[in-house]
């Protein structure tokens, strides 16, 4: 099946709007309540888990506490750097994957894997549905329209696989 232009233009600026969201999510952690409170936000999402649930947000809680502003600098650059990926189309598999890993763990600990499930309960959590979104990303090659990554990938050689390359 062939796709039209208009449609990889749309394509690549789901991308972009996507970039976007990241880039208005990564200035939040950039603020002082963030980088202060990030063992903060890991520790409110234990409350009502089960106990496996529990076991591994304590497990990050552990990780965190070594040195809490170092890991919130580490996410609110890791947020940063995906969002330039995704808006300038550059590097956009090595991002796609970044993001998913990351989305995983927020979605697994600060999300709580979306629970607790009990009565009353509404959804599962915002993060997981960005593991599709990347998914997506990726299968549909987004990375190489409307930037740098088909002009890029050609010139990279065997690392080339880190950008999306050429469309279809």
């Amino acid at each position: 099946m062939q796709i039209s232009h208009t449609r990889w233009n749309l394509i690549g600026l789901i991308r972009i709007v996507f970039g976007i969201v990241w880039l208005i999510d990564a200035q939040f952690k950039w603020r002082p309540a963030f980088i202060d409170g990030m063992a903060t936000y890991l520790t409110g999402a234990l409350t009502g888990q089960p106990a496996a649930v529990q076991a591994w947000i304590r497990f990050w809680v552990d990780i965190v506490n070594i040195n809490p502003t170092f890991f919130a600098i580490f996410v609110a650059l890791a947020e940063t750097a995906l969002a330039l990926a995704l808006i300038l189309g550059l590097f956009t598999n090595l991002a796609y994957l970044g993001g998913s890993l990351l989305a995983f763990v927020i979605w697994s600990t600060a999300e709580g894997f979306g629970g607790p499930y009990v009565v009353g309960s509404t959804d599962i959590g915002a993060a997981i549905i960005y593991l599709f979104v990347f998914a997506l990303l990726f299968l549909t090659h987004a990375g190489a329209v409307l930037g740098l990554d088909a002009r890029l990938s050609p010139r990279l050689g065997r690392w080339a696989f880190l950008g999306a390359g050429r469309p279809g």
